[in-house]
């Protein structure tokens, strides 16, 4: 028992200790507010979105300047960490993440706020660079292609045809749907298009073909 209260003595003299000066308060803020404006502008020129979220990009920049002040303020006293613990334990967050990539810039926020609070700098701005630099290197790495879905409409008995000119301008074809109709046949079709314009030619110059539609995507982004 005694050594158990020797321990808590020791953190609470180095809690009681610590002492935030000033200009300790202020090169964190401003180390904090210059990434947060690097991962701002990274987001906004290297990440190139379909459909583009004005709150969630102010969000990303506003994030680590108070995971920074938390950070402090956890380092200078016992009963201010207690508290924070309890009162975020208590907190949900409900708000969905639909793009996968956005979760990098949530935890890179809170990295840069983790760290600068920490005062550890150096690893900031290191990791910042390097994860730059992997996020250009794999937006120009072709890891694979969008499917394309087609949707079309033919001639009744023409579906075949149609199937096998697909089928020769692109790659993995599926036939999702086909329904009937006294005037003609409506397709459905998933595939891997190489060359859209080749398949678009193609198409067009077949009779049996009244219209079409290709359409890519990339998960829930339409390209």
């Amino acid at each position: 028992m005694n050594a158990l209260t020797q321990v808590f003595n020791d953190i609470r003299r180095a809690y009681d200790a610590s002492n935030l000066a000033t200009v300790t308060l202020l090169a964190v803020l401003l180390v904090t507010l210059a990434l947060s404006l690097y991962v701002f502008c990274v987001y906004r020129f290297v990440s190139h979105r379909a459909f583009y979220n004005r709150a969630f990009h102010i969000s990303v920049a506003i994030i680590p300047l108070f995971i920074a002040t938390i950070v402090l303020s956890l380092q200078s006293n016992l009963v201010i960490t207690l508290g924070t613990i309890g009162a975020l334990a208590i907190i949900r967050f409900r708000t969905a993440v639909k793009d996968p990539v956005d979760m990098i810039y949530v935890l890179w926020a809170v990295h840069i706020g983790i760290t600068c609070g920490c005062q550890l700098y150096e690893v900031a701005v290191f990791t910042s660079l390097l994860v730059t630099l992997v996020l250009l290197l794999l937006e120009h790495v072709p890891v694979g292609r969008a499917p394309h879905t087609l949707a079309l409409r033919c001639r009744t008995g023409a579906e075949e045809d149609v199937l096998r000119a697909v089928r020769g301008a692109a790659k993995r074809v599926r036939l999702r749907s086909r329904s009937y109709a006294q005037d003609g046949a409506d397709l459905v079709i998933e595939a891997i298009v190489p060359d859209a314009a080749a398949l678009t030619e193609r198409l067009g110059a077949m009779e049996a073909v009244e219209r079409f539609s290709l359409i890519e995507y990339d998960a829930e982004n339409i390209l």
